[in-house]
């Protein structure tokens, strides 16, 4: 059996950032350090720094006074950053540099006057922060029947923003709808759309022509990771999120001779290892990856923690909290 490599899969850029602003944290300050919700959307991420001294909670009210707490990479709302602020927590904003583009352009939209059409899931932890940063009454739509049903005036003047985990391909039909829709409508351009989830989806496009089944490494939470799989359904191909190794069905593969492999932005390719190790145990196997984009993109991580710790600087433990 033949598996093929997409390129680019697995970590962007975003998701590199935000893990090694934990596991800097950790050891620039000390376990533990706490992470409001995962700090990416995957569970053998989220447990590998959970072994090396990360907590993760749901809300603030969980992090104990004084505790060194960390905002996960898909951003926070302004309500979350006050609650952070009154209890003088000391804050490591892992928010992705591109989501962060996102809630500038929803504000300075809002600015101008013009109502706000977030294109994205509800529910989406990006959303949810999204949504609590603009400042203004957002409408959310993930459909072109909802923009249909937007309670805006024709002729008001409206701006679209959206979830980066969506690409050009995912949000083209609703914004067409919406400039079919709206006289006076102003949104980003294409290019400022994620460049991690639209080379994910092109290159999962790509090896759809070469391929009998397609699997996808990522969590079943994974925004992106399940798209990538539903590309696979929509190219008429036997398609699977899968964990890691373990989840492959040996039944998958009756007949099959071109396996497709790729990885969700949040996946690390420690598990699509794991994945043909698997398919080697189904019998032999042959390795190669499609030609791709070559991703060069890096951001900066926040000043505190960019140099590693000296034998000078202090190494601060949380205080426990009390019962």
């Amino acid at each position: 059996m033949e598996v093929i490599l997409a390129k680019p899969r697995g970590f962007c850029a975003g998701v590199v950032r935000a893990i090694d602003i934990v596991e800097r944290a950790l050891e620039r300050y000390g376990a533990p350090v706490y992470v409001r919700h995962e700090i990416v959307h995957n569970r053998h991420v989220v447990e590998k720094l959970r072994r090396k001294g990360a907590i993760f909670v749901d809300e603030l009210s969980e992090v104990p006074d004084g505790a060194r707490t960390i905002f996960s990479a898909h951003g926070v709302s302004r309500a979350v950053e006050r609650e952070a602020s009154s209890r003088a927590l000391p804050v490591i904003d892992a928010t992705c540099p591109l989501v962060t583009k996102v809630h500038i352009q929803g504000r300075r939209y809002a600015g101008q006057g013009r109502a706000i059409v977030l294109i994205g899931h509800e529910g989406h932890a990006e959303v949810e922060g999204t949504i609590g940063q603009v400042g203004v009454p957002v409408h959310l739509v993930s459909s072109e029947a909802e923009v249909a049903a937007l309670p805006i005036d024709a002729h008001a003047p409206v701006a679209y923003i959206t979830q980066t985990t969506l690409s050009v391909d995912d949000t083209r039909g609703i914004i067409a709808a919406l400039e079919a829709r709206f006289t006076d409508l102003a949104g980003p351009a294409t290019t400022e759309i994620c460049y991690a989830t639209q080379n994910r989806q092109s290159a999962v496009r790509d090896l759809c022509r070469v391929v009998d089944l397609l699997l996808v490494v990522g969590a079943e939470n994974s925004s992106n990771s399940n798209r990538l799989r539903e590309i696979g359904l929509d190219e008429g191909l036997p398609s699977y999120l899968v964990a890691d190794g373990d989840a492959i069905d040996p039944a998958w593969f009756a007949g099959v001779e071109a396996v497709g492999l790729t990885a969700g932005a949040s996946a690390p390719d420690e598990l699509v290892e794991s994945v043909i190790a698997a398919l080697r145990r189904l019998g032999p196997v042959t390795v190669s990856e499609l030609d791709g984009i070559e991703e060069k993109v890096e951001f900066s991580l926040p000043v505190e923690l960019r140099h590693a710790p000296t034998a000078e600087t202090p190494r601060v433990r949380a205080r426990a909290s009390v019962a």
